[in-house]
């Protein structure tokens, strides 16, 4: 098999969702590579993408504007391949070959009106393109498969399920937490990740001297949660970390008293795998996927309903949660990396034949 891939989002410096996702599947797939393999980028291999082999080549081509649409098919154009893989929503116009595509979740269209509308007309309108000519599409959590389908109608052979695995280094949780305690919650801010009404939630607790920690890279109609710590008096005690990478996590998972996700929709929830690694306590929404990922080892919470998120914060600070944090870390060893990558190119070789 002679494989090309889009290598835009997994070489991206700060990766999160998409971006994570595709490198962690190009640096798995590499390790069992046996094929030909043509990884396309639009500026400089960045050093955590797999190193270059006799059988896995980089090529960088430009130009970078609107690279999926020009730069990478222009390059595809020049040379043959089996088979296309875009680990993103958009696959690359203008070629005959087979094409295999990403799509993590369809929440643009369930949520709309939290997206910028540049971002929601490339989402709503190249995803179409995308899916419509795609042989196969692949995707993260169950429920994901099923809202694929619901929304384009596609048939379910079409859509594969690779769920994420964990990545970051594990270190053994301490049994002592240091410092003031905190609640932990991970993800870019942006309103589906309901930010607000978790500090909102927060804020109502009885205990006034724990603290909340948010990391994430601000992504957009951020301005809300920053100003929701003013807003309900816990400036004090709301800390934003921005971006924080991987190699830093662990630590902050390690001492955490709880993590809290009570998103409004998630297509996998990763920073929940994560939390449950290292032992802590996860509070979670009821809906999209968060069930699927966090079995019984979840406190589910209505999203929308803010007495609710602080109920099932409370309770995962006060109870004893020995059994949940047991179940939760041998859930974790469903999810691994090298299965997603397995079952990817297993998908692309029944493809490229």
């Amino acid at each position: 098999m002679k494989l090309a891939i889009d290598g835009y989002e997994a070489n991206s410096q700060q990766r999160v969702g998409i971006g994570r996702y595709a490198a962690e599947l190009l640096r798995h797939m590499a390790k069992i590579n046996q094929s030909t393999v043509d990884v396309y980028l639009p500026d400089s291999v960045k050093p955590h993408m797999p190193h270059e082999t006799a059988t896995w080549k980089y090529h960088i081509v430009g130009p970078k504007p609107f690279w999926t649409f020009v730069g990478f098919p222009l390059a595809l154009m020049r040379s043959y391949h089996d088979v296309v893989f875009s680990p993103t929503h958009y696959i690359p116009r203008w070629v005959s070959m087979p094409r295999v595509m990403a799509i993590m979740d369809v929440s643009y269209l369930k949520y709309p009106e939290l997206f910028r509308p540049q971002d929601l007309h490339k989402l709503v309108n190249w995803t179409v393109y995308s899916v419509r000519h795609a042989v196969r599409i692949i995707t993260i959590s169950e429920f994901s498969k099923n809202a694929i389908i619901e929304a384009y109608g596609v048939p379910k052979s079409r859509v594969v399920v690779a769920y994420p695995g964990l990545s970051m280094r594990q270190t053994t949780k301490s049994s002592k937490k240091r410092g003031t305690p905190y609640i932990l919650s991970v993800g870019t801010l942006q309103p589906r990740k309901n930010f607000v009404r978790l500090i909102e939630a927060f804020a109502t607790l009885d205990d006034k001297k724990i603290e909340l920690v948010i990391v994430g890279k601000k992504g957009w109609m951020y301005d809300d949660i920053l100003n929701a710590p003013n807003r309900y008096g816990v400036s004090d005690r709301v800390r934003f970390l921005d971006f924080v990478p991987d190699d830093e996590l662990p630590s902050l998972y390690n001492s955490a008293a709880c993590f809290a996700l009570p998103s409004l929709y998630e297509g996998f929830g990763l920073p929940v795998l994560e939390a449950m690694s290292y032992g802590v306590p996860v509070v979670v929404s009821t809906s999209s996927s968060l069930p699927e990922i966090a079995g019984e080892a979840g406190i589910y919470v209505d999203p929308e309903d803010v007495s609710n998120i602080a109920k099932g914060l409370t309770q995962a600070l006060t109870e004893n949660n020995v059994e949940r944090i047991k179940t939760g870390k041998e859930r974790v060893k469903i999810f691994t990396w090298d299965k997603a990558a397995e079952k990817v190119m297993k998908v692309l070789e029944e493809v490229a034949k």
